[in-house]
């Protein structure tokens, strides 16, 4: 299994703090936001490389703190091409630039590179093994508001995903979907077809949305919580909190 780290994304509600530096990279604590999360997938027995695909701008950064690494598995970076925020392939054409560049043809656990989490990932890989199909994960979000922002799916009781809709106004669950899935080597062909078959660009729940209406779907209910990282005030909340 491949991890592949969605981080080419500029952080433009983060100001001057990542104006010139990747959100991923941030501090927390003795690590970064990254760091912390590599930390637990790289113990991972099935996990055999971290493939980060950046943009252009961030890409040097990225290399520099590759150097001071110790993982047990390599760390690949791949630059998109992209310098602005106006220009950016959006996750899934970054997703899909990997595995082009990369000629990838394996598992893959797909991860956004902005969230510190209180679970492991194992779990999840897990969880995936035991179904024998591609998952997503999902949580229970009472908050119609935060739901109306995310996608949503619809389960049956073995938490087959049924439907999903990316920020519906009127959701169908509780279940909502944050962005760290696993795609199955048998499902990367409708992958690599999905944008000129009409998947959206620009968030990787997108290809979420877009695989569950053409393969099999299963959903992993997180064990614990996640602190999603996506502005100046949750970033220093985060350092205060968790640093």
């Amino acid at each position: 299994m491949i991890n592949v780290v969605i981080a080419a994304g500029y952080a433009t509600r983060l100001g001057e703090l990542t104006k010139n530096f990747p959100k991923p990279l941030l501090k927390i604590g003795e690590s970064t936001i990254l760091g912390r999360m590599l930390d637990d997938i790289d113990q991972i027995p099935d996990i055999k490389e971290h493939v980060i695909i950046t943009n252009h701008k961030f890409a040097p950064i990225f290399e520099e703190w590759k150097q001071k690494q110790h993982y047990t598995k390599p760390v690949t970076i791949i630059d998109d091409g992209t310098s602005t925020n106006e220009t950016r392939l959006g996750a899934v054409c970054d997703l899909l630039f990997a595995m082009e560049q990369l000629h990838i043809n394996d598992d893959m656990l797909v991860v956004a590179a902005d969230n510190l989490l209180f679970f492991s990932f194992q779990e999840f890989v897990d969880f995936a093994k035991e179904k024998g199909t591609s998952c997503i994960m999902c949580h229970e979000q009472p908050s119609i508001e935060k739901l109306q922002r995310t996608g949503v799916i619809v389960v049956d009781d073995q938490m087959k995903v049924l439907n999903m809709e990316e920020k519906p106004q009127e959701p169908k669950s509780h279940w909502a979907v944050p962005p760290f899935y696993i795609y199955k080597k048998e499902d990367l062909d409708l992958i690599r077809h999905s944008v000129e078959n009409g998947c959206g660009k620009d968030a990787p729940g997108n290809l979420a949305h877009y695989m569950v209406d053409h393969t099999t779907i299963h959903a992993w209910k997180m064990t614990a919580g996640r602190f999603d990282i996506g502005s100046l005030d949750t970033y220093y909340e985060a350092v205060e909190r968790f640093g």
